[in-house]
């Protein structure tokens, strides 16, 4: 008798002890069921169960669901309430790699107060509080292609390493809007000429932005740890496309 093939887990493990479980996420699968969307049956959550045993796994930070990369969940509730501490006072350092429009200045710091993005459509219209946001963002490559996208002979885009200091929803993306050098195939708050070009000419219809770091003191043993998570594939290919391969080589390895 053919036994039944095991469902394939999309997500692959990075790390994991007693306490933590951290798992690469990639683009296009939500973090845990959403009012915006109800029809989705598959969650990262459910697959990080089934990393761990079957056992509950708690959710620590989430994810975007476009937004591929680093996630991170513990694996005890009393781990779970040390880490969201840490976050909210803002030990926690996270990393994301991000493709944009333009070329940004080669450092900078982006504080610019975010209003609230409700999950709910029913919440739509309302006045939302406007909260301190800051991202910290650092140029780490530069490239003009001949390809006229906006009317321009030429189009330039530049690799980014982003670090948000606050974690307000969608703050990245709309920060980033903010500066005017928004990330690449971003639906709500990117430009669709560029997005379309990407999507046309490299064959990648995705959102390049990826979570790629988290630094922080473990919670239980509070020894320093530092987790890294190498961008997807699609990611990848377009990077190296662009000139930037050698680059995410010599930080992630081959």
């Amino acid at each position: 008798m053919s036994s039944v093939p095991k469902p394939h887990n999309p997500l692959a493990l990075v790390y994991q002890d007693d306490d933590l479980l951290a798992v690469h996420k990639p683009a296009g699968l939500l973090v845990h069921r959403s009012p915006i969307d109800r029809h989705e049956t598959e969650f990262a959550l459910q697959y990080a169960r089934a990393l761990n045993g079957g056992r509950h796994v708690y959710p620590v930070h989430r994810l975007d669901r476009p937004t591929s990369g680093l996630l991170l969940f513990a694996r005890k509730p009393e781990v779970a309430k040390v880490l969201g501490e840490q976050m909210m006072a803002h030990r926690v350092r996270k990393t994301y790699l991000a493709i944009v429009r333009g070329w940004p200045q080669e450092q900078g710091r982006i504080d610019h107060a975010l209003r609230e993005e409700p999950d709910d459509r029913r919440l739509k219209g309302q006045t939302m509080i406007a909260r301190e946001a800051v991202t910290e963002y650092v140029r780490l490559g530069t490239t003009e292609i001949p390809y006229a996208v906006e009317g321009y002979p030429t189009s330039r885009y530049a690799l980014m390493e982003l670090a948000p200091v606050t974690g307000r929803r969608h703050q990245l993306r709309r920060h980033m809007k903010h500066i005017s050098h928004p990330i690449i195939g971003d639906a709500n708050h990117g430009r669709g000429r560029h997005n379309r070009f990407f999507a046309e000419h490299f064959g990648e219809a995705r959102l390049f932005l990826a979570s790629v770091g988290m630094r922080f003191s473990h919670p239980v043993t509070d020894e320093p740890l530092n987790l890294t998570a190498k961008p997807e594939a699609g990611f990848g290919i377009v990077a190296e496309q662009l000139g930037w391969g050698e680059l995410l080589r010599c930080r992630f390895g081959p």
